[in-house]
């Protein structure tokens, strides 16, 4: 097979680039600018960086020092990278944020597009939250608009959808927006978009998930829980006095938990469980025994309980999880009166159970505005399972394989 290579932008800790990765497609190099995302990436998709050019340090880098630094190898690479992706900084975006029209983090989606000018990759993908569509650029549109005039300026033709994670078998309802551009002749005439949703069910057939429903939260965690198990020390992530679950894979995994956990050989880390007070406990447990699972507590169930929190979800076992966030403590865990850990936030975006998250579980203070801890990484991430099947689809249309597309499918409404 002919390599295809692709470069990430504001990679994080590599859940696209996993997903492309296992789809046949060929890393160059990513570029992200925290330091502790960056050492997940190294971590998990470095370990034999043959491809990375030697002109580029391996480490956290900026895209617009990148560009300013290296702005001749850039330019040399016109035409020989088939694929530029990323997904721009989103808390600006973000309904869950303050959307202010100054965030400088908003600045980044036009390094992306004067990126995409030097390189001039024959393919784009970008994701972003659905805030993307609706967030006024300083031109008078939205963000998402904008990218669309940029892009057919530079000669793409462009596609844009919002897609539901659990419709590729990721069990987590959660909304993204999507814009695949094309340049050149290969995808005259196509709807990518429609190829992806075409080709769903054999993707999910042969990955054993279910085609007619969702994969739910206790089918992607239920191995992980406290009961039953033997409590240990844990010793990941560099501070003491945390416990983790001595982990044995299940007799009996669901089909889910079986793709998790096909390569894995040993527990994954990442189990470390939160340090609540009794009265923390307490609460959630009556959180547990008095309001519906599967949606956010209402005004009223937070005056009750005393809750200044706006958003907090005890998640349903029979359903998919609500959007895995950058914040741990958005989720309660649908039959323990805990938060998540990382390694259950993990599965829940679909990274497998040999997929390594370094640097440290949380960061408090003044720092959560500008680190990048195990949960951010985690919340920031575009499913590895979304990414693979959006690859494959890729991969096969800029390889001419369109025989792999000609099984119809109806894809089920999803309500989020």
């Amino acid at each position: 097979m002919e390599k295809r290579y692709y470069i990430d932008l504001f990679s994080g800790c590599g859940g696209l680039s996993l997903g492309l990765r296992k789809a046949g497609w060929t890393s160059l190099f990513a570029v992200e600018a925290h330091a502790h995302a960056f050492e997940t990436y190294k971590e998990n998709h470095l370990r034999s960086p043959e491809e990375w050019p030697a002109w580029l340090p391996i480490a956290p880098s900026r895209i617009e020092n990148l560009i300013s630094d290296h702005r001749r190898e850039l330019r040399g690479l016109a035409g020989s990278v088939s694929l530029v992706t990323g997904g721009p900084p989103c808390q600006g975006f973000s309904t869950a944020g303050r959307r202010r029209a100054n965030d400088p983090r908003n600045a980044m989606v036009r390094h992306y597009l004067d990126f995409l000018k030097l390189v001039e990759p024959e393919l784009v993908l970008l994701e972003n939250v659905r805030g993307f569509t609706t967030m006024t650029h300083e031109t008078g549109g939205s963000y998402a608009q904008f990218v669309r005039a940029e892009l057919e300026s530079l000669g793409y033709r462009v596609w844009s959808e919002l897609l539901m994670a659990s419709e590729w078998g990721v069990p987590q309802r959660r909304p993204r927006y999507f814009v695949i551009a094309a340049r050149g002749p290969r995808l005259r005439g196509i709807d990518p978009f429609l190829r992806l949703r075409v080709a769903r069910r054999t993707f999910l057939e042969t990955r054993g998930l279910p085609v007619d429903r969702e994969v739910t939260t206790e089918e992607a965690i239920g191995d992980l829980v406290t009961a039953g198990k033997r409590l240990v020390a844990c010793d990941d992530g560099g501070v003491g006095g945390f416990q983790q679950i001595a982990y044995e894979p299940s007799a009996r995994p669901t089909a889910y938990q079986a793709l998790m956990r096909a390569t894995a050989d040993g527990p994954p880390n990442g189990l470390r469980l939160p340090r609540h007070s009794e009265s923390t406990q307490a609460r959630f447990q009556t959180v547990l025994a008095t309001c519906k699972p599967g949606r956010p507590l209402d005004v009223g169930d937070r005056e009750r309980l005393g809750m200044l929190k706006r958003s907090f979800t005890p998640l349903a076992a029979d359903q998919p999880s609500c959007t895995v966030t950058t914040l741990p403590d958005d989720m309660l865990h649908y039959s323990e009166p805990r938060i998540l850990t990382v390694r259950e936030c993990a599965r829940l975006q679909s990274f497998p159970d040999t997929f390594e998250f370094r640097g440290p579980y949380t960061t408090g203070g003044l720092g959560r505005a500008s680190a990048c801890p195990r949960y951010t990484q985690v919340g920031n991430a575009v499913p590895p399972l979304l990414g693979e099947a959006i690859g494959e689809m890729l991969r096969g249309l800029i390889d001419r394989r369109s025989e792999l597309f000609d099984q119809r499918d109806e894809i089920p409404k999803v309500v989020c």
